[in-house]
């Protein structure tokens, strides 16, 4: 189904076309005497969000009887105020009272049980089903409260290429956005089990897609969703859609697979991944390895450079005793590893890449080298399973033509041209 949309691959958005693309859009959602919700995304996010909030915001402050904004975090750290300021109105010291007055802006409380709502429950068979029989195991669907009993809802956030769901966006921002930890580990285990090279920049309803819909599809009230895609590298806005979740994020979807996705012709010997500030902790600066490990020869060097982060995983202390391993290596060692969290094991897997591991002689062997040239020190990487280097030493080997360095890294996706699908 087609839906409204803007622009297009390559193009730039201007300020006004968008305000006014946003007006008339959401001018058409029936807000009056209705309660209103905004979705959007953490500082994990690269895209101008000042800019696509304030649009939004003029949008609907003065129609819907009571408006705030809740940020989808999944299972992120919670954003203290001055971070939730630089992302939202662009300075730690705005005051967003004054910025976007009679509009708060509150984490998604993913800890508290409290703060969360019991819409359904997906049965093991149907989990079956939607996960192509790569698990068997029913769930309660539980969501932010603020979410559930706003009468309206409207996600606003980018679309990327994703290693647990394929392509980002959409429900997305309900499960796991908004979401309890038990059904995002679910999720994130089966994108494990299919594994993150081979699910990353995947198109269309994949196995953690069809899940992922089906619990939010038991999420009430009148759902939409303003998706849109930034230009990589850049705060340009190239195209944006509004919609049902569904149909807006298929819609940009599509832009994202032509401008986040990069074919390289052969592999990288290795690779030096510069992570961008926006990332705080390993937990989420892995997508430079994400998005790299397609394109990567075997036996192949990816380094984590990122000299701000000090810290492994901010709100999942888990993988400091599991470390980082191949997916095989917890599932033919299930019965130590099943009571971890799953979403622990998954971000473990998704980090390591791909590997085998031999039960018998105990064996790990990993496709590629990972390493982490951070702040964080050898004593732990050694405790977590990967390589250390000092960063100050990185600098120099970015001039080594064995390295391929990723500036920015994890937003664009590298696959190798052979992997290009056919038109």
């Amino acid at each position: 189904m087609s839906v409204p949309t803007i622009g297009g691959p390559g193009y730039h958005i201007s300020v006004e076309e968008f305000e006014g693309f946003v007006a008339d859009e959401i001018g058409k959602v029936q807000l009056e005497g209705k309660n209103l919700v905004l979705i959007i995304p953490d500082d994990t996010r690269g895209c101008p969000m000042p800019r696509i909030l304030r649009a939004v915001y003029k949008a609907v402050i003065n129609r819907a009887a009571n408006v705030k904004a809740v940020i989808a975090l999944g299972t992120h750290e919670y954003m203290e105020p001055d971070e939730i300021a630089l992302w939202t109105a662009g300075s730690r010291d705005a005051d967003l009272a004054a910025e976007y007055p009679g509009m708060p802006i509150v984490n998604h409380l993913w800890k508290d049980h409290d703060a969360l709502v019991n819409v359904g429950h997906i049965s093991a068979q149907r989990i079956s089903e939607l996960s192509g029989g790569r698990l068997e195991k029913g769930t309660d669907v539980l969501i932010n409260r603020e979410v559930v009993e706003a009468d309206v809802k409207i996600i606003v956030g980018p679309i990327l290429p994703h290693e647990v769901v394929g392509i980002s966006g959409g429900n997305k921002y309900f499960i796991p956005g908004c979401a309890a930890h038990e059904l995002i580990d679910m999720t994130h285990w089966v994108g494990a089990l299919i594994t993150s090279a081979e699910m990353i920049g995947t198109p269309g309803i994949t196995p953690v897609r069809a899940m992922i819909n089906e619990g939010a599809a038991l999420v009430p009230g009148e759902k939409y969703c303003l998706a849109f895609v930034v230009e990589a590298y850049s705060d340009e806005i190239e195209a944006a859609s509004f919609g049902s979740p569904e149909d807006a994020w298929a819609e940009q979807a599509k832009v994202t697979a032509q401008t986040h996705i990069e074919y390289v012709a052969e592999p990288f010997p290795n690779v030096i991944a510069e992570i961008p500030l926006r990332y705080h902790d390993i937990w989420t600066a892995a997508k430079g390895f994400y998005k790299a490990e397609p394109a990567v020869a075997d036996g192949g060097e990816v380094i984590i450079y990122a000299p701000h982060i000090d810290t492994v995983a901010e709100a999942h202390p888990e993988i400091y005793q599991i470390g980082y391993h191949s997916r095989d290596y917890y599932v033919k060692q299930w019965d130590k590893f099943s009571d971890v969290p799953w979403g622990v094991l998954a971000h473990s897997t998704h980090g390591r890449g791909a590997g085998s591991y031999d039960a018998e002689t105990g064996i790990e062997t990993n496709r590629l080298k990972l390493t982490f040239a951070t702040a964080i020190p050898k004593e732990v990487c050694d405790s977590i399973n990967v390589g250390y280097r000092d960063p100050a030493t990185i600098p120099a080997l970015m001039e080594d033509p064995n390295f391929h360095v990723i500036r920015d890294a994890g937003e664009v996706l590298f696959r190798l041209e052979s992997e290009r699908p056919s038109q």
